[in-house]
C-alpha cells in the first residue's frame, strides 16, 4: 500500500486528516489527560523546522508504550499536525500493518512498516533511505521493542545504524529518552493486557539530547581495520554494501549502535538524577 503514503493521494487530503485526527489526540493525551514537561525543547523545534536543506534528520529514543508515537510528539509548542514537517517512522509491520484499514491509516500517517526479524536489509529499510535522500526526518525505536522496565537501555539493533551509513547525506542523529509513557499505557494491566484507554493523571518526562556526529569515512576505515583478520559466514547480507564486506559491515553496526545507546543510557541515567 506504498500509494497511500505518497504526498499526493487524494490531494493530501486524507494525510492532513489523519494529521489532525491523530495530533489532537496525542496532544489531549500529553496535555490535557496528563502532564508534559520536555528538556531542550528547542534543540527539537530547531532541527525539525530549521535544519540545512537537504540534511536529513533521525531521532532515536527508548520505547516505554505502544504510544510513544505519536503522543512523544504532542507537547505544548510542537507542530504535531504539521504534514510537511512531520516524522516518518519505523513500525512495526505484526502491530500497525494488520488488516487494510490499519494499512492504509498508518500509511497516510507518515509510518514506515518494517518486519521485525527481517533484518536490515529488508525491502521498506529501503523506503526509509529514500526518505533521508530527501531530507527528511526519520525516527527510530532501535530497541525493536517495547520495554517498560527501569533498566539501562538495551542493545540496539542495527537498522538505524544502517541507515545512517547508506544515506547520501549523513543524518543529524538526535537522541530523546522518555519516562511516564510506560505509566499511561502498561503492558499488564488487567490480566495481562494493556488497558483500553490511555489512563491518566501520570508524569511524562521528555529529555532532549545534544546532536550525535558521526565522521562515517572515518569510521568505515576503522571498521575495515578492526575486521580485517575477522570472519563471519555469509548469513544472506549483500556481499559488499558501501564498498564493505559482511565483516566490516557488522563492525561498523556495532560501533554505531554502540555509540548511540551510551549517549542515550548517558542521557536515561542524567535524567533520573535530575528527578
Amino acid at each position: 500500500m506504498e500509494w497511500a503514503a505518497r504526498g499526493d493521494h487524494l490531494r493530501g487530503v486524507p494525510r492532513k486528516m489523519i494529521f489532525m485526527a491523530v495530533g489532537a489526540f496525542a496532544k489531549a493525551v500529553a496535555n490535557l489527560l496528563n502532564t508534559t514537561t520536555v528538556y531542550n525543547v528547542e534543540t527539537l523545534l530547531r532541527l525539525v523546522r530549521h535544519r540545512p536543506p537537504g540534511v536529513p534528520l533521525i531521532t532515536v529514543s527508548n520505547h516505554m508504550s505502544t504510544l510513544d508515537d505519536p503522543v512523544l510528539w504532542g507537547f505544548k509548542g510542537f507542530p504535531i499536525t504539521d504534514v510537511e514537517l512531520g516524522r516518518w517512522v519505523l513500525a512495526a509491520e505484526d502491530i500497525c500493518f494488520k488488516n487494510p484499514v490499519f494499512s492504509y491509516c498508518f500509511r497516510l500517517g507518515k509510518c514506515i512498516p518494517i518486519t521485525r526479524g527481517g533484518g536490515i536489509y529488508q525491502e521498506h529499510m529501503n523506503e526509509a533511505l529514500d526518505r533521508l535522500a530527501n531530507g527528511a526526518w526519520v525516527h527510530t525505536f532501535p530497541e525493536g521493542k517495547v520495554y517498560q522496565e527501569d533498566a539501562p537501555i538495551r542493545r540496539l539493533k542495527w537498522g538505524t545504524a544502517s541507515l545512517i551509513v547508506r544515506a547520501p547525506v549523513t543524518p543529524i542523529v538526535l537522541p530523546i529518552v522518555h519516562h511516564g509513557f510506560e505509566q499511561i499505557m502498561p503492558e499488564n494491566y488487567m490480566f495481562g493486557r494493556r488497558p483500553p484507554f490511555p489512563l491518566c493523571n501520570k508524569d511524562v518526562q521528555i529529555h532532549v539530547g545534544e546532536p550525535i556526529v558521526f565522521d562515517v569515512p572515518k569510521l568505515k576505515q576503522e571498521a575495515v581495520d578492526s575486521s580485517r583478520d575477522l570472519s563471519f559466514s555469509h548469513s544472506g547480507w549483500p556481499k559488499t554494501m558501501c564498498g564493505l564486506d559482511e565483516a566490516a559491515q557488522k563492525s561498523l553496526y556495532t560501533n554505531i549502535s554502540d555509540q548511540i545507546r551510551q549517549v542515550l543510557e548517558s542521557l536515561r541515567t542524567s535524567s533520573l538524577k535530575a528527578n
